[in-house]
């Protein structure tokens, strides 16, 4: 299979499972000779002088293959591992998709594999076990795992915490089987989100080197594996983390395991990027009208919900530009504060005595969107719901309500899998939707899921399926709705779960120097306009940090750009800087939300080069960041990649953000306001920025001339 650059080869042996001998560089056209050829240039043995070793891992390598590594399946039968035979059954395969088939038919066992090279060369790999017969199987682990050179010698993960997402860890690769899991119910603060193999010691690099990738969609539990073994190629893998007796399969039943996303690239990170943002966007549910400015007011008023003033604060958004104004938590039954109403869907009319009608009329009689905040997995003791059925929770009834029961926020799930309950909640939320003529869902899943059962059998995997499925439902029933994934900020914004929405909430952190790193490796997989990026007040509520509103301004742009504030207490002044901000967003997010990401590989580690160049390289937008002090009082040349190197651009900064601040020293070029150079010479030597002080950001647009 070829594409985009891309290339893999599998090889079917006449007994056992279809082998990949080859995934990366698209090799070109290869006859059959070439084929044969190669296999002989890489195989390790020649019969009789054989060894108990495989001589190449198999699609689902496992142990009675001569595999000492993770098995790629573990099944149970009856109490006892189980494992295939597995004979080899029909391929079917075009240039970029292939399915391959085994059998076991002495084990009632069918095992269908498909991998496909989506646009931008991603690589995507699903296997469905089906049991034809005898007793029920019980799948332990069904993982996707390919090959990798072994010259790739570093593993790059990832970690983090509320309000500190995506935070990336290097290290030489291990010797031996590893595996990264998650067990929280959904992803989390700290999911792995991506892992990475990569030539070289140190953090891979942004514009060029090896790296090979691998992002398992699926919004909850997961497990990331390498094996680094002595007598085989490297694997690098993921699949879904299933607890024991969690996945059962009766005979005529499939159980199918999310995508794993592949990536290779040779120019580095933003190669990887490249291939995961092509893919996106392909996609035929991908949004296609621009990306509206956001206004969200949880910052603004938190839980006190004055209708009056609520008003005003639509009436000020829509004078600046915003046009989606989104209404967060508070609008409904009793909910004063965190520990109530959660479950009990109507609009509380002890606070809003006319419903939200008069909001609703005049937020779209402004011409702006509205939007409202929902977190129909969750549900509060304290309210009718769980009241009328306690039955309902999701975890162990004998826990729950105990004074030592866990809890986070005051909150428990919903058992989604249950129908009743699955009904009950799509049937609130769809009626305010409808009735509201509410155009975006702020989507909330504030807590993990501890110790999730369903029907007495563990239930994560039920419960995804169930919100997955409840969150199509919606929208078939309301299309041209849009609904944000939010998870107490980034905690669940992988592919599986924006297979049925269309954005992202990247943290719940508006401290706009954490959000540059935040942003940053969110928009390694996602494009940036599915990527909520937020402008909070001055000093930020998870951290205390205050920063100048141009700096805040100028990282909102780098994503799908919003407001969390209260506007009504901002002065004439930065009334008049937020909406030039406005102006400028509808200016260039067109340019933003289709362009190339590119980076800048830099020395300094205070520095962070964020931009996008156009498709046709007619232009390119940077910030140009610093997180702290920078080393040098002579910074490194910023360099401007992706831009046509034959062609000639001129550079300005736009200064709708405000101005930045810095040293005493100005480059004439900035001082003069512009200049005009060839993009080769932007991408190879780059522009002299003056000496910024911690956490001050130029944005600076490239116009071809």
């Amino acid at each position: 299979m070829r594409r985009d650059g891309v290339g893999v080869l599998l090889a079917h042996p006449p007994t056992g499972l279809a082998q990949v001998r080859h995934w990366g560089r698209d090799l070109g056209p290869l006859t059959g000779a070439d084929l044969e050829a190669l296999a002989a240039a890489g195989d390790r043995q020649t019969p009789p002088g054989t060894i108990d070793a495989a001589a190449h891992p198999a699609l689902l390598p496992q142990e009675t293959d001569g595999w000492p590594g993770r098995p790629g399946l573990l099944l149970v039968r009856d109490g006892v591992p189980l494992t295939p035979a597995w004979q080899p059954g029909p391929v079917t395969a075009d240039a970029h998709a292939a399915e391959v088939v085994a059998t076991d038919p002495a084990a009632g066992l069918t095992l269908r594999t498909r991998l496909h090279l989506e646009p931008g060369g991603l690589l995507g790999v699903e296997h469905a076990l089906r049991v034809d017969g005898g007793s029920p199987v019980e799948v332990q682990w069904l993982e996707a795992a390919l090959p990798v050179p072994t010259r790739a010698d570093t593993v790059t993960t990832f970690s983090g915490r509320w309000t500190r997402e995506k935070a990336p860890a290097t290290g030489p690769l291990p010797r031996g089987s590893l595996a990264r899991q998650t067990r929280r119910g959904r992803p989390g603060h700290d999911q792995p989100w991506l892992l990475a193999l990569s030539e070289g010691q140190g953090r891979p690099r942004d514009r060029d080197g090896a790296v090979w990738a691998v992002h398992l969609a699926w919004p909850a539990d997961v497990t990331y594996r390498t094996d680094r073994l002595p007598d085989q190629p490297t694997l690098l893998g993921a699949g879904e983390l299933l607890r024991p007796g969690e996945a059962v399969v009766a005979p005529g039943e499939e159980w199918t395991t999310p995508t794993a996303w592949f990536a290779w690239s040779d120019a580095g990170l933003d190669g990887i990027s490249a291939r995961f943002h092509t893919f996106v966007r392909s996609r035929p549910q991908h949004p296609r009208t621009p990306r509206p400015l956001v206004l969200n007011t949880w910052e603004a008023v938190y839980f006190d919900h004055d209708p009056a003033r609520v008003l005003a604060l639509a009436d000020r958004a829509a004078a600046i530009g915003v046009e989606r104004f989104v209404l967060d938590d508070g609008w409904f039954l009793a909910r004063r504060d965190d520990t109530r109403g959660l479950g009990d869907w109507e609009v509380d009319p002890a606070v809003w005595p006319d419903g939200l009608e008069p909001l609703a009329a005049r937020v779209h009689g402004h011409g702006m969107q509205l939007g409202l905040w929902v977190e129909p997995e969750m549900v509060s003791l304290d309210s009718d719901l769980a009241r009328a059925h306690p039955d309902w929770l999701l975890q162990d009834l004998a826990q729950v309500p105990a004074p030592d029961g866990l809890s986070f926020r005051s909150q428990y799930v919903l058992d989604l899998a249950r129908p009743e309950a699955y009904a009950h909640v799509l049937g609130q939320i769809d009626a305010v939707v409808g009735r509201l003529g509410v155009d975006f869902l702020k989507w909330d899943h504030n807590r993990d899921l501890v110790d999730a059962r369903h029907a007495g059998r563990p239930g994560v995997h039920a419960q995804t399926r169930a919100l997955l499925a409840l969150v199509a439902d919606l929208n078939a029933r309301h299309p041209g709705l849009e609904v944000e994934s939010c998870s107490s900020g980034g905690a669940r914004s992988d592919l599986g779960v924006l297979d049925v929405t269309d954005r992202v909430w990247a943290s719940d952190s508006n401290d706009a120097v954490e959000r540059q790193d935040i942003q940053r490796w969110t928009t390694l997989l996602l494009p940036p306009e599915l990527v909520g990026a937020h402008v909070g007040p001055p000093t930020a509520h998870s951290s205390g940090r205050t920063v100048d509103l141009s700096y805040r301004l100028a990282t909102a742009l780098t994503g799908s750009a919003g407001f969390e504030w209260d506007v009504l207490t901002c002065d004439e002044d930065e009334v008049a800087v937020l909406t030039r901000f406005a102006g400028l967003y509808r200016e260039v997010r067109s340019l933003l939300h289709t362009g190339t990401a590119v980076h800048a590989d830099v020395r300094d580690p205070a520095l962070r080069v964020t931009g996008a160049v156009a498709p046709d390289r007619s232009a390119g937008l940077w910030t140009v960041a610093t997180v702290a002090t920078l080393e040098d009082a002579r910074p490194e040349p910023v360099r401007l990649h992706g831009l046509d190197p034959d062609a000639r651009y001129r550079v300005r900064v736009r200064d709708e953000v405000g101005a930045a601040r810095w040293g005493w020293v100005t480059p004439p070029w900035l001082a003069a306001g512009e200049v005009t150079l060839p993009g080769r010479v932007l991408g190879d030597v780059g522009l002299q920025i003056p000496a910024l002080w911690p956490a001050q950001a130029l944005v600076l647009h490239a116009t071809r001339v």
